[in-house]
């Protein structure tokens, strides 16, 4: 595949598209999900796996609030990976996702994931490049596995800011009093490391693309909201689910 660069790709809506329709439709979008969504946890055939990554502030956790927030909470569930625990660090970088993973019926959404253990790990070179290339393998194969064996379908977003958004809405944190629960002083260390974890999610995105990356522009929550909520609906209404019938 074609290699990925990130300066080549608008972290905006395109021009073209109208925004107060485009949050219709994402309302109508949303609500056909809350069915979908319903549809798949009675059946319990299939399940989902939402991958959401991307830099401090590009909006990961209003994604999953507007995206997420109306579906029925039984069939719906979150993941965040923070620092590994000691007891984390004494398994393969793997045994904590997999733990994590959707059963039948049900979505998980992974706000982070398995994939920080070859993007921060390799910013601050606590793993080196031969480290990053085997985990890669693994991932790759670990995700086969979801999706062959256990009928785990899985969408990947990479959340796409750009520099000037992050620094906006870094500097909320600090001046608006609703957001500054969210503030972290490491946020500001890391966004100084911009460039070289733009260079390891390229690396990420050509190496691990087996289950294909969405780049989702992410300067404007709306648009971000619609990619997110269309991309979930065309995978659900592909799988003809049905409801079951009383057992007998």
């Amino acid at each position: 595949m074609a290699r990925i660069k990130l300066d080549k790709i608008s972290t905006r809506a395109p021009e073209h598209l109208d925004k107060d329709k485009t949050k219709a439709d994402t309302a109508n979008l949303l609500s056909e999900l809350d069915e979908l969504q319903n549809r798949m946890y009675a059946e319990s055939k299939h399940s989902v796996l939402v991958i959401l990554q991307g830099m401090d502030a590009s909006g990961k956790d209003g994604t999953i609030r507007k995206v997420f927030g109306t579906m029925n909470p039984q069939g719906v569930a979150v993941s965040s990976f923070k620092t590994p625990t000691p007891e984390e660090l004494a398994h393969d970088f793997l045994w904590r996702i997999h733990k994590q993973v959707p059963q039948k019926g049900m979505i998980k959404i992974f706000n982070r994931s398995h994939y920080e253990d070859i993007l921060v790990t390799r910013v601050h070179k606590w793993c080196n490049d031969a480290q990053a290339k085997e985990r890669m393998r693994a991932i790759n194969d670990f995700e086969n596995l979801l999706t062959t064996h256990n009928h785990t379908h899985i969408l990947k977003f990479y959340l796409h800011i750009s520099k000037e958004e992050q620094k906006k809405r870094l500097e909320e944190r600090i001046s608006n009093r609703e957001k500054q629960w969210k503030y972290n002083d490491q946020d500001l260390t890391e966004s100084k490391l911009w460039a070289i974890y733009r260079k390891m999610y390229e690396d990420c995105f050509t190496h691990c693309n087996e289950v294909p990356w969405i780049i989702t522009p992410a300067d404007q929550n709306w648009y971000k909201e619609h990619v997110v909520a269309k991309a979930l609906h065309s995978l659900l209404k592909g799988l003809n689910m049905q409801y079951p019938g009383i057992k007998k």
